[in-house]
């Protein structure tokens, strides 16, 4: 993970990491502000700052005169839904690349980029994967960077989005959209394919409490891929075929 650029987020992250690592369970009553405060050197604001962002994230609940606790969290058995496209090529026996094709900080533009960030930036990616070095999916995602300001420092020229994401950020709610579309004449050139051919587009949107994190369009020719989705009430799981 990228290192934090400010020192709340620094206080930020080392908070998160304790309860995603499972170091303080549901329910834990973090430290209280004026020992943040002292443990990082730095005015309440900060501290206060940090929390309210964790709040946010819903991660942390606070009580009136109680202080801050752990929230109840469902991340690990909710992850293994999101398919991680660089671990499946992998398991289909194939070697991954990667090709970052644009990499933007830019302010959000549109209706759809503006659902994902009201305010501050986002890091808008284009990227294609690779099985054996040919075309398998081309990626576009948007990442919110007030809620993953970590985001910011990753090049993703060598590590997929998606599988940065999986592995650093939590998130507790995603919404797919699944469709049959034409490649057009960008999308073919870059998936080496003729225009109009039949592709399998996913859109995806996640939340970490009610932060909004990332949405991904990724487009997959269609003699590629299938989607398959195994579970049972406790251990959901979902994989590329």
């Amino acid at each position: 993970m990228a290192k934090p650029t400010s020192l709340q987020q620094k206080i930020r992250a080392d908070i998160e990491k304790k309860i995603l690592s499972g170091a303080w369970a549901p329910g834990f009553r973090i430290p209280v502000e004026h020992e943040l405060m002292a443990r990082y050197g730095c005015a309440r604001m900060t501290v206060s700052q940090a929390l309210s962002s964790l709040v946010q994230a819903g991660l942390l609940i606070r009580r009136k005169r109680g202080g801050s606790f752990v929230a109840e969290q469902h991340f690990q058995s909710i992850v293994l839904a999101i398919p991680d496209i660089r671990a499946d090529i992998i398991a289909r026996g194939a070697a991954y690349g990667l090709k970052l094709l644009s990499r933007d900080i830019r302010r959000p533009k549109g209706e759809a980029e503006k659902w994902l960030a009201q305010q501050g930036n986002i890091i808008a990616l284009e990227c294609l994967h690779l099985a054996n070095g040919s075309p398998f999916a081309l990626e576009h995602r948007l990442i919110n960077l007030k809620n993953v300001p970590e985001a910011a420092e990753v090049e993703f020229s060598e590590e997929p989005p998606g599988s940065w994401l999986l592995g650093h950020v939590a998130w507790s709610q995603a919404e797919n959209r699944i469709t049959a579309l034409p490649a057009d004449r960008t999308s073919a050139r870059h998936l080496n394919l003729d225009v109009g051919t039949a592709c399998l587009s996913i859109e995806r949107r996640t939340w970490r409490g009610t932060a909004r994190i990332t949405q991904v369009r990724q487009l997959f020719p269609g003699h590629l891929f299938e989607l398959v989705a195994k579970f049972n009430p406790a251990t959901p799981r979902a994989s590329l075929g």
